[in-house]
C-alpha cells in the first residue's frame, strides 16, 4: 500500500509533458526487473500518450528481461557514452526510476546532474536525496513499478495499460517481491496484480520467461556458491555466500547470473540474515536480505555505505574479500537482535 498519489505532483508533471520535447527515462546501475519494467512500462505510456521518450541505463540488464517488449530500444550507456551524452544534454525532462541518490548511476551522474532538464523521481527507497523537481517517493510502495502504476491510474489512465506496458509492471512488482512473498505485498498490490491480469498479462508466461531462463553456467555458478562458499554463523543464525572475479569468470559471469543468489541461505532453517560478497573491479558488491523485524538497510548504511528497504538492501566495500568478511563477522558478532 502507497499513500495516495499527491495530486499537486501530477500536476506539475502534467503540465511539464505538455511542453516536452525529448524526455529521457533513466534507471540505475546494474538494472534489476523492477528498474526495467517499471521503465519500460513508463515509456510505453509515454509513448501512448504521444510523447517522445527514450530509456537509458547505466549498463547492461540480465538476459532474463530480453523478452520484455521494448528492451531492444534501451539505451546503455558503457556501450556508447559520447552518443548518450548528446541525449542527456538534449533532454528536457528526466525522469528517475528506482534510485532516489544520483551515485547511483555512476558515470552519468555528472551529465545528469548537470542537466537543466526537469528531473522527474519516481522511487520507493528509503531517504530520498533532493536532486529532483519532481517527486513520486513513497518507500511504502513494494516496487517503482507499483507506483509507476498508480501514477498512470492518477491520470485517469488505466484503459491504456495493454499487455506490453502490463507485463513490465508485473515483471517489475513480481522481481522486487521475491515472487509476491515480502512483507511489502499488501493486499492493495494483489489488486493491483488482479488489474493486470484482467488487462491481458498472462501470469505464469511471465514467470516462466523470467525465472526459467537461466544458462547451464549460471545453475553451476548457484551449485558452487551453495557448496563451496558456504558460511554459515550458527550462534548469530546468520549466513554468507562469497564470490571472486576468478569463480565468475570461471562460470562465464553474465549479468544476472548473481540474482536471487542471496535469498537461497534464507531457506536454511533459522537462518534470519543473508549476505552475499561478489568481487568487482576494486570494489566488493554485497546484497542483504533478511527476515522479520532484522534492518540490513540499517546495516548497510551504517557499515557498508549502502542502503535499500529494511530486509533487501546493498552495500559495498573497498577492502579486500577476506578483510570484507572479517569485518562482516565483527559487525554480525556484537549486532543484537539476531
Amino acid at each position: 500500500m502507497i499513500p495516495k498519489i499527491d495530486q499537486d505532483q501530477v500536476k506539475l508533471l502534467q503540465n511539464k509533458l505538455a511542453s516536452a520535447k525529448n524526455i529521457l527515462i533513466t534507471a540505475h546501475h546494474r538494472p534489476d526487473g523492477d528498474a526495467i519494467g517499471s521503465s519500460l512500462a513508463l515509456m510505453h505510456y509515454l509513448k501512448a500518450k504521444g510523447h517522445n521518450c527514450n530509456v537509458m541505463v547505466p549498463d547492461p540488464f540480465p538476459s532474463f528481461l530480453d523478452w520484455l517488449e521494448g528492451t531492444n530500444e534501451v539505451i546503455i550507456y558503457q556501450d556508447d557514452e559520447d552518443a548518450a551524452e548528446k541525449m542527456l544534454r538534449s533532454a528536457d525532462l528526466i525522469f528517475c526510476l528506482d534510485y532516489n541518490e544520483p551515485s547511483r548511476v555512476f558515470k552519468m551522474r555528472r551529465s545528469l546532474e548537470e542537466s537543466t532538464a526537469t528531473k522527474v523521481m519516481i522511487d520507493h527507497h528509503l531517504e530520498p536525496a533532493d536532486f529532483c523537481d519532481i517527486n513520486f517517493s513513497y518507500n511504502s510502495a513494494c516496487s517503482t513499478a507499483e507506483i509507476v502504476y498508480y501514477l498512470i491510474k492518477s491520470m485517469d489512465d488505466v484503459n491504456l495499460i495493454d499487455k506490453k506496458i502490463g507485463e513490465a509492471l508485473y515483471t517489475g512488482i513480481m522481481t522486487d517481491t521475491g515472487s509476491f512473498r515480502y512483507e511489502s505485498m499488501t493486499a492493495d498490490t494483489h489488486e493491483v496484480i488482479a488489474q493486470l491480469l484482467r488487462n491481458g498479462v498472462v501470469n505464469h508466461k511471465v514467470h516462466e520467461n523470467v525465472y526459467n531462463d537461466s544458462s547451464e553456467d549460471r545453475t553451476r555458478l548457484i551449485g558452487f556458491a551453495t557448496t563451496e562458499r558456504l558460511v554459515v554463523l550458527h550462534d548469530k543464525n546468520v549466513a554468507y555466500m562469497w564470490l571472486t572475479k576468478k569463480d565468475l569468470e570461471r562460470f562465464n559471469y553474465q549479468p544476472g547470473d548473481t540474482e536471487g543468489i542471496v535469498n537461497i541461505p534464507l531457506a536454511i532453517r533459522g537462518i534470519k540474515l543473508s549476505a552475499l560478497f561478489t568481487e568487482g573491479n576494486d570494489i566488493i558488491k554485497i546484497s542483504f536480505r533478511s527476515v522479520g523485524d532484522i534492518s540490513v538497510q540499517d546495516l548497510a548504511s551504517k557499515y557498508f555505505n549502502g542502503g535499500g528497504h529494511k530486509n533487501a538492501a546493498g552495500g559495498r566495500s573497498t577492502l579486500s574479500m577476506d578483510e570484507t568478511k572479517t569485518k562482516f563477522e565483527e559487525i554480525i558478532k556484537n549486532l543484537k537482535g539476531l
